[in-house]
């Protein structure tokens, strides 16, 4: 995987590498933005996927979040939490499968019980995903934090 798949900073120096894995965010192939550059809070207050502006901007997790608003930027500066993606913006599909694509699709995208997930494409999500989304996201659950210490570690090694 290309190093600058993922932007990760450590809350606290000291912590291991397994904790710092958990702040594995994907800001793509080639750049440091988080989810291509849209918007977050979006998917929740607008219901779609919305590009964000280079004029909306927050650092979180190493990577730059980009917001359509002043007020997306301010929410989620007040909770990034609540409205950042599951799994560090992968794949949720991809992450049951214990892979951390960069390629993701903005707008394949999924809200289920308060939580954004994206997806590497529309195709097949009514199939994979709608079908039993309590299963797949329980599954992605279990297997994140190993796909997330393998990308930390992929990255520690090159670095």
């Amino acid at each position: 995987m290309a190093l600058a798949t993922v932007a990760v900073i450590s809350l606290a120096t000291v912590n291991s590498g397994e904790s710092r894995a958990a702040e594995v965010v994907n800001t793509g192939y080639f750049g440091t933005a988080a989810i291509l550059g849209y918007d977050p809070v979006a998917y929740f207050t607008d219901g779609r996927a919305t590009k964000g502006s280079p004029e909306f901007t927050k650092e979180w997790l190493g990577a730059t979040w980009y917001f359509a608003s002043v007020e997306h930027r301010d929410a989620f500066a007040s909770e990034p939490i609540r409205y950042a993606p599951q799994y560090g913006g992968f794949c949720a599909l991809g992450t049951v499968l214990e892979e951390a694509s960069a390629n993701i699709d903005p707008e394949a995208w999924r809200i289920v019980d308060g939580k954004l997930y994206l997806f590497s494409g529309g195709e097949g999500l009514e199939e994979d995903f709608d079908a039993a989304p309590a299963a797949v996201t329980a599954a992605a659950d279990a297997k994140w934090p190993g796909v997330a210490t393998k990308e930390f570690k992929t990255r520690a090694e090159h670095n």
